[in-house]
């Protein structure tokens, strides 16, 4: 073949790799609250997608104040999926001033949300709830990711938008998504199983923050909380916890890294019990949620 031929034929075979996005086209920009959704994203999308984490490991999702780099980040997302965590409440109108471009998809659009409960839940006797007289807190729940039947709605929201955003993509999207949902039925299933304590006393966990009312929900636990709607509890509040804890024999009480210790340490240290870490922010969702099964299912045996 001559020279010019050979290159006539380079040439065209370029340009039909170009437009046919052989190459790779650029990834969607997603931008997401919490570090599990970005698990949830890479799991529909994988490498079509990238995806920013607003709240690092370790922040608080109520106090959070974003850093000039990931605004900047923000002002390239097409899409921003929300999920209903206090940081949103303060920030979310603000990005969409910044990029009034970028679509704000509603994860937890038609979730029906448990409520944020007094510092001694539905599990424990009127006489010894946080405020004898109180009534529940009127604030809604948003651990929504912490219950794998609720992921699946979810992702769903997440696929959607991201058809929507980018149709070419459409039939990855929809092909990955029926495998996450077989996953997520997996793991459901595996954390029964780990829960399923043959002779178990009590039900109860004792958690420092009430994070784990979703979770508790699906697997017939019963979250006791020494935190309720951010507040420690005062000093009679503590007596009644630590009665009720006593009584049931609860040996474990749970924190997590966003949240001072303090209080936890002292009913610990009244109880005899241990302090034990689980983090319903971990960037390795699947993982985490079965560690943290593990150890519930140890403190109830």
């Amino acid at each position: 073949m001559k020279p010019q031929a050979v290159m006539i034929l380079f040439v065209w075979v370029f340009f039909r790799v170009i437009g046919s996005g052989a190459l790779g086209a650029e990834p969607v920009q997603v931008m997401v609250s919490i570090p599990p959704q970005a698990y949830f994203v890479n799991k529909i999308a994988g490498d079509v997608a990238a995806v920013s984490v607003m709240i690092p490991g370790g922040a608080n999702p109520a106090t959070y104040e974003p850093r000039p780099t990931q605004m900047t980040a923000l002002t390239r997302s097409r899409l921003y999926f929300a999920i209903g965590v206090p940081f949103e409440n303060a920030w979310l109108q603000k990005f969409a001033r910044i990029n009034p471009h970028m679509r704000i998809v509603h994860t937890d659009q038609g979730i029906q949300k448990r409520s944020l409960r007094v510092h001694l839940q539905e599990s424990a006797p009127k006489s010894t709830r946080h405020g004898q007289n109180s009534s529940i807190g009127s604030g809604k729940d948003p651990h929504i990711w912490l219950s794998p039947p609720l992921v699946k709605q979810i992702a769903h929201h997440m696929t959607e938008a991201l058809v929507s955003v980018d149709p070419e993509h459409r039939e990855p999207y929809e092909r990955n998504l029926k495998a996450f949902v077989l996953e997520l039925d997996r793991v459901d299933a595996r954390i029964r199983e780990i829960l399923d304590i043959k002779g178990a006393k009590r039900s109860e966990i004792l958690v420092f923050h009430p994070s784990w009312g979703y979770f508790s929900d699906r697997y017939h636990l019963r979250q006791v909380s020494i935190e309720a709607e951010g507040k420690a509890p005062s000093v009679k509040e503590m007596v009644h916890l630590t009665r009720y804890a006593r009584k049931l024999g609860i040996d474990c009480v749970f924190v997590q890294p966003q949240f001072s210790e303090k209080s936890a340490e002292a009913m610990a240290r009244q109880l005899g019990a241990r302090v034990v870490m689980v983090d319903p922010l971990s960037a390795d969702w699947k993982e985490n949620l079965l560690q943290v099964a593990e150890a519930f299912a140890q403190s109830l045996r």
